[in-house]
């Protein structure tokens, strides 16, 4: 993948956990008050935004769906998420999660599902320039089975083999692939 050709016609697809804030091993965030943002994200976003054209976040909730949280706990969550990213000039224009217990679930990772609902919601979308950012093998293979360009980062899972066939580009967190391609 060449990070030069990346302009405004492109669109960013981010998981949560791992990538944006700080994820919590076997477990998940709970509420608002457990959120952390991991070091140097919200200006990567910022960054990010002036360079595609839609940035949007997809994330797997099981914990909604197992009833260890509620949808308002969720919301609240992503309400923190996007207020502060906004506050700092960047944007996130839609957030689409997946709270089903079944791996087989359409919209549950790596199923592509909730790349399918962010090109019905936004029509400009094309999957063939657009990429995924995620922490996780299950990110690439879901970046992949969508038709997206995919960008692993090492925050939680640094162990995972690379290079590998899910894989394009990988970097150790998301700040380190924003100036990435500001300097391309």
């Amino acid at each position: 993948m060449n990070l030069k050709e990346i302009d405004k016609s492109w669109t960013l697809f981010l998981d949560r956990d791992g990538v944006i804030n700080r994820d919590i091993k076997d477990s998940y965030i709970f509420n608002a008050n457990e959120f952390i943002f991991l070091e140097g994200v919200v200006d990567a976003i910022v960054k990010l935004e002036k360079l595609f054209h839609i940035i949007v976040v997809v994330t797997n909730q099981k914990g909604v769906g197992k009833g260890l949280m509620s949808l308002d706990d969720l919301n609240g969550i992503h309400s923190k998420m996007v207020n502060t990213i906004q506050s700092a000039g960047g944007k996130i224009h839609k957030i689409y999660f997946c709270s089903d217990l079944e791996d087989s679930s359409p919209n549950r990772k790596p199923n592509p599902g909730m790349a399918f609902q962010a090109k019905k919601d936004f029509p400009s979308i094309d999957l063939s320039k657009s990429i995924m950012v995620g922490n996780k093998l299950s990110d690439m293979q879901f970046g992949r089975n969508a038709g997206m360009k995919t960008v692993f980062v090492a925050t939680t899972n640094p162990e995972t083999p690379y290079p590998n066939s899910f894989t394009d580009l990988r970097f150790n967190s998301l700040a380190e692939f924003a100036d990435a391609l500001t300097k391309s």
